[in-house]
């Protein structure tokens, strides 16, 4: 019986295929999820019935739309602006938005595919979308990013809304952008709704630990995986790959649980620092004055940089891969596992290949998929969104606090359906059927809509 419900789900796959042409990425985040769901169905054959797996690979919204904007030299400049709203029988739509060259259709569509399950797993009341633009704001004056983000929200505050949708930030989008992005739809709307936006500034609705939460939220996770191994952080010889926010803020957690963190990298190289790296000159170097990570070695000499190398060569008893989607390659995870990693925690979103996920699998390692091990940022945006209905602000040693419990929930969410599934510590299958579960049964429970 499983056999052909397998063979179902190829069907379905391939409709899906047929229905959204040349978006690789969707299609990737997709078949991930499929490739579990056998015994799903198995299990909850109303499931079937209700179309719910067709209904969930089709979003409920796709908007695509022109974003007009004036450079600093006078020239008019136009990009395209996307928001895909996914699903929201959870909640309001809730995903970031990309400012990047590479985005197009596909991949906001596999973010916003990825952010459902991811938000379901959070057991917060949020459902799944995702948004951006093939704008890029490096190399942007601050005038340039505000009047692209000002246009940006001139066609986007129509859809948004504290019960509707409610847009954080993503790659490209920080602090600055959510404030011109948020400074606009107050001045469209004439309403002062913080809760339409999240990753907000502290003077003006923000929450702490906001900014921490994803690289926080991926250690917290990879630790409790560890704990189920009997194994501890603390002294472990740790690689991440990125120096943006997710990453930093994954070396200072790894560092703080007793990790020594000796390598970090950006599109240009890596950085190796044996000794461990120094979080406080990353810090300066990228957050202050927004240079190179290769700029670390001119400050330490005992550290290499290695332009255009392989971050993952490097041996390691555990890998974060908090850049960006697809950086880790089968041939990568078969060095990592060679060199003897053995846990894996994705910062990032769906950074791993599926050559290298079943590289990990394979191998037996602690593997921690992005949906499950990457959710503190959309949980913590969610308790920003609590704060702001209560006009209320809580410390960051509460709200740290408050994150960390719902990875430990995340993580135990996972373990615990892995093993129901038949695949004990497979933390893929556990978060692909826990996600999609909690969302089916809201789905029937609402009716055809």
């Amino acid at each position: 019986m499983s056999k052909i419900i397998d063979e179902k789900l190829e069907g379905l796959f391939q409709d899906v295929v047929k229905r959204n042409p040349g978006e690789v990425e969707f299609h990737q985040a997709v078949r991930e999820v499929l490739e579990s769901l056998g015994p799903v169905l198995v299990k909850y054959p109303e499931f079937g019935e209700h179309k719910i797996i067709e209904r969930i690979c089709e979003p409920e919204r796709q908007i695509i739309f022109r974003v007009p904007w004036q450079d600093d030299a006078g020239q008019v400049q136009i990009h395209r602006g996307f928001r895909v709203e996914v699903n929201s029988a959870l909640g309001p739509y809730k995903g970031g938005l990309r400012f990047h060259p590479s985005v197009y259709l596909g991949i906001i569509k596999f973010l916003g595919f990825e952010q459902l399950f991811k938000n379901a797993l959070t057991g917060m009341p949020i459902g799944g979308g995702k948004g951006g633009s093939d704008f890029d704001p490096k190399g942007k004056s601050d005038g340039e990013v505000m009047r692209f983000c000002q246009s940006f929200m001139t066609e986007l505050y129509r859809h948004l809304g504290e019960y509707t949708d409610v847009p954080a930030g993503d790659i490209g989008v920080g602090t600055r952008e959510i404030g011109y992005l948020f400074g606009q739809y107050k001045r469209i709307t004439n309403r002062y709704e913080s809760g339409v936006l999240t990753g907000k500034g502290l003077d003006w609705g923000g929450a702490r630990a906001r900014k921490e939460a994803t690289g926080y939220g991926a250690v917290f996770f990879l630790n409790e995986m560890l704990k189920v191994r009997r194994t501890p952080l603390a002294g472990k010889t740790c690689i991440v790959s990125g120096s943006g926010n997710v990453a930093i803020y994954a070396i200072e957690k790894l560092q703080q649980l007793g990790g020594k963190v000796v390598a970090c990298s950006d599109s240009g190289g890596f950085v190796h620092d044996k000794k461990g790296l120094d979080l406080a000159l990353i810090k300066q170097l990228k957050e202050v004055e927004r240079r190179r990570i290769s700029e670390y070695a001119t400050h330490h000499k005992r550290a290499h940089y290695v332009a255009k190398g392989n971050l993952w060569e490097i041996p390691c008893d555990v890998a974060l891969p908090c850049a960006t989607q697809n950086e880790l390659t089968g041939k990568d995870a078969t060095t990592l596992v060679k060199n003897g990693c053995r846990a894996v925690a994705e910062g990032a979103n769906m950074p791993t290949t599926p050559e290298g996920v079943r590289v990990f699998l394979k191998a037996g390692i602690a593997y921690g998929p992005g949906k499950a091990a990457n959710a503190g940022g959309v949980a913590t945006s969610a308790l920003e969104m609590q704060q702001n209905a209560s006009r209320d602000a809580w410390d960051f040693e509460f709200t740290e606090q408050k994150l960390a419990g719902i990875m430990k929930g995340i993580h135990q969410r996972c373990y615990e359906t892995a093993e129901e599934f038949g695949t004990p510590g497979n933390y893929v299958n556990g978060a692909n059927i826990a996600g999609f579960i909690k969302v089916a049964k809201a789905m029937v429970a609402l009716g055809l809509i």
